[in-house]
């Protein structure tokens, strides 16, 4: 699991109920040990949703959690002794230390096809930087001219996918899904003013960036 993975943000519902909401080795272990109590499994199974996107997460903590399960292996005697031939061959190459130096630094770029007019290739290679660079500056200013579009239609989507699964058959659900993607939060809260608490709860705090503050 990467860093960004384990600190992902996640909560279980039992049911109604919201038991935790945790980073993703919190849940797992929270799993883990719920399992272990309940070897047959629980009459009320535990849901799992990713509080960035509202969704259902199907979780498996035996096949998460094996690689820091496992113990460490031993440390050999002989490793410190295999390092002194790759120590030797770079002192044999100085070159190549110094070819890899050269050029532009690593900035995790990734390659794709993009398929333009030959106007805006003209346009893109005439801009300091060259193409790809006037391309970055274009989309972090149209990421930061739409960034509060962007949160909006997210956290839409985000509170949509949370009632599909838990909500779907609460009075006023479908009201509800229309005042969401209306944008009427009086008219939301009205319709899911009668759900269990957790469950508003969590609706409120998903759909928090659509309203108006």
């Amino acid at each position: 699991m990467t860093t960004e993975t384990l600190t992902s943000r996640l909560t279980i519902f039992q049911g109604h109920q919201r038991l935790l909401q945790a980073d993703r080795l919190t849940v797992l272990r929270y799993l883990q040990n719920h399992d272990e109590l309940h070897p047959g499994g629980s009459l009320t199974p535990l849901w799992v949703f990713d509080d960035l996107s509202g969704l259902r997460l199907d979780l498996n903590w035996r096949s998460e959690l094996a690689p820091a399960l496992q113990p460490a292996a031993p440390l050999d005697d002989a490793a410190p002794a295999t390092a002194a031939p790759a120590a030797a061959a770079v002192e044999a190459a100085p070159h190549s230390r110094t070819a890899r130096a050269v050029g532009r630094p690593k900035l995790g770029v990734v390659s794709r096809e993009v398929t333009l007019l030959p106007r805006h290739w003209e346009w893109l290679n005439r801009q300091p930087g060259g193409a790809s660079a006037a391309l970055r500056r274009l989309i972090d200013d149209a990421r930061n001219a739409h960034a509060q579009q962007d949160s909006q239609r997210a956290a839409t989507e985000a509170t949509y996918q949370f009632m599909q699964a838990m909500a779907g058959d609460l009075p006023g659900f479908d009201e509800a899904c229309r005042a969401l993607f209306a944008h009427k939060q009086s008219a939301f809260l009205l319709q899911t003013q009668a759900w269990p608490d957790d469950v508003q709860a969590y609706l409120h705090q998903l759909s928090r960036p659509i309203w108006p503050v």
